[in-house]
């Protein structure tokens, strides 16, 4: 799976799809393509990465408690977050 790289555009050879599905795991391991040559695997924070479309990754891979706020907000615990 590839993704891009938020900060510079260039896209990232997913190495371990089963951390990037994890919403526990903050980081994933993964490949620049950048240049003609194979660059080294290196570790990327989900933060600074989106689909090659330019979208963001989903909720639900990045944060383990997205599913605590609804339930919360379903027993008239808490209010909504602002995003």
């Amino acid at each position: 799976m590839y993704l891009k790289q938020a900060r510079t555009g260039d896209l990232v050879e997913i190495m371990e799809v089963e951390a990037l599905v994890d919403p526990f795991e903050p980081r994933v391991r993964g490949r620049l393509h950048v240049g003609e040559e194979l660059q080294d695997p290196e570790v990327f924070t989900k933060t600074d990465l989106l689909f090659p479309s330019g979208e963001p990754l989903p909720r639900c891979w990045t944060d383990g408690q997205y599913r605590m706020e609804g339930v919360m907000l379903a027993r008239g615990v808490g209010s909504p977050r602002v995003t």
